[in-house]
């Protein structure tokens, strides 16, 4: 009996503090928490994020293919002397000048072949004479071997003469005229119009044949030599539109002009010829200058959003969408 009514004991007292527990989470619900005092937790409220939505736009965007590579001259000339132990007397350009073609670029003392000149016209004249005189003795003594006056071969010494005159004149002649292109290459003339972007001639200086005074930008034209992989050659072709920007950030417009027919073996790309016209224009590209550049390649439809709406995170950019 004890037994019984001991546990009936312990029965009750878990049934009584269920009903305690119960009403305490039925008064916890119905009652709201009271509201907290910003000024007296000592934090500031923070305000609402106000956010702008755009719809995304269709628009035609360029599709490219970038490369890099050098600018360099479409073609240099090497501008020289043809003249030998002549002194230079005057030079009329200087680097960047822009010149036509036979333009007067530098000039030689010509005291010296001035007088070449005249000693070689005294000798072409003295072989004249001497092959006029020559003429005549032969001219008589063939009229005299029909009397039998001159033997046959005094008649042969003669003619010989004559022809021995008419070749010492035609060998004056051709030294005349040496003597005046020699004259004529005193002046240094430009062989094409173009660019001078290298001077070596210095005024007073003794030069030999053939050594350089100018470099000349045939033209004024300059190319960008692009290496392109093997893989996107096919995307390109002659014609094809390019935009270059040079290092100090001028962009020029140029034209694919060639591509190479071969493909390096080490770096396995190909080299693609656009050509930049009027190097005095484009004056921040200069030869010799590494530079970045695309190749336009087509249109593609695609759609936009404002460059506000793109927001970088942990290194990739992303859009944020609202669902409806």
């Amino acid at each position: 009996m004890r037994t019984s009514k001991r546990t009936l004991l312990i029965v009750l007292a878990l049934v009584v503090v269920a009903a305690i527990g119960a009403a305490l989470a039925l008064r916890g619900k119905g009652e709201a928490p009271p509201a907290r005092d910003a000024k007296a937790d000592g934090t500031t409220a923070r305000p609402a994020v106000t956010v702008t939505v755009a719809t995304p736009e269709p628009a035609e965007l360029d599709v490219t293919l970038g490369a890099n590579g050098n600018i360099a001259a479409w073609q240099e000339a090497s501008v020289g002397s043809e003249s030998s132990g002549l002194r230079l007397a005057e030079v009329r350009v200087n680097v960047g000048d822009r010149v036509r073609k036979g333009q007067v670029l530098a000039t030689f003392s010509g005291e010296t072949v001035a007088a070449d000149v005249a000693q070689a016209k005294a000798s072409l004249a003295e072989a004249r004479a001497t092959a006029s005189d020559a003429a005549g003795n032969a001219a008589r003594a063939r009229t005299l071997s029909q009397t039998g006056a001159l033997s046959q071969q005094q008649i042969n010494q003669y003619q010989t003469a004559e022809q021995t005159a008419k070749a010492r004149v035609e060998a004056a002649e051709a030294a005349l005229a040496a003597q005046q292109v020699r004259n004529r290459n005193t002046q240094v003339l430009a062989p094409d119009d173009g660019v001078i972007s290298s001077r070596t001639a210095t005024v007073g200086s003794v030069v030999g044949a053939g050594t350089e005074l100018f470099k000349l930008i045939r033209q004024g034209r300059l190319e960008w030599r692009a290496e392109v992989g093997a893989a996107e050659l096919g995307k390109l072709s002659v014609g094809m539109p390019a935009t270059i920007t040079a290092p100090g950030g001028t962009r020029v417009m140029g034209k694919v002009r060639s591509i190479a027919p071969t493909v390096d073996a080490q770096t396995r790309n190909a080299l693609v010829y656009v050509d930049i016209p009027d190097v005095q224009a484009n004056t921040g590209v200069k030869a010799g200058m590494f530079s970045r550049g695309e190749f336009l390649l087509g249109k593609s439809e695609a759609l936009t959003v404002p460059q506000v709406a793109v927001v970088p995170r942990d290194g990739f950019n992303t859009v944020m969408v609202l669902q409806p």
